[in-house]
């Protein structure tokens, strides 16, 4: 069996979760609870970045990130791949899993940063990772048609990062002007794998 370093609130394991759910995998998989911030967690001996997801196949080996291992899991079973085949639709479903794991990563950078100590935060790093937010947001706005060609790893990461937006930062409308993005996501988000994965309130 599978094993999979798992953490609820995490957009990265949310993506996953939710290619495993698409996949009908999930049987397969046994979810490890770990808290990658505790001091004395085993983390590093699966993941030496000490960041969750990481999963260990049977073999032993183990796969990390989530881009990996989302690749990973599409390889397996026989239900529709999310990663499109060579050609134009695989690098607009690869960039935008790209963009949207960007909105992930400046999210969590700027909310650690915020909570370091008043004298030890930079006003200036955070806005840095609020502007990289807004203009992901703006791309995928004018690109809204990209979203909507079809389900892909692409559209999936999309809506983790929608989503951890509204989980971290709800008192900010990502939708404010960008009604396309927020048309297509309020559809979209209408799946099973999505409200099965949904971070605790």
């Amino acid at each position: 069996m599978l094993k999979l370093r798992w953490s609820p609130t995490s957009p990265y394991v949310r993506k996953v979760m939710m290619v495993l759910i698409e996949r009908g995998l999930e049987d397969r998989v046994e979810r490890v609870p770990t808290d990658p911030w505790s001091s004395d967690t085993d983390l590093p001996k699966d993941n030496p970045l000490g960041k969750v997801p990481a999963l260990t196949l049977e073999d032993g080996t183990t796969l990390f990130d989530s881009p990996v291992i989302v690749e990973y899991l599409d390889s397996l079973g026989d239900r529709t791949p999310l990663f499109p085949p060579a050609g134009p639709a695989r690098w607009t479903a690869l960039r935008l899993q790209a963009v949207a794991d960007g909105i992930c990563d400046a999210g969590i950078l700027r909310r650690l940063e915020t909570m370091r100590p008043d004298g030890e935060k930079s006003a200036a790093w955070i806005e840095r990772q609020r502007k990289a937010v807004v203009r992901s947001l703006d791309l995928l706005e004018g690109e809204a048609a990209s979203l909507e060609s079809g389900d892909s790893i692409g559209t999936i990461a999309v809506l983790v990062a929608l989503c951890y937006l509204d989980f971290r930062f709800s008192h900010e409308d990502w939708r404010q002007g960008r009604p396309r993005l927020a048309a297509w996501f309020a559809k979209a988000s209408d799946r099973d794998s999505l409200r099965r994965t949904a971070p605790p309130a």
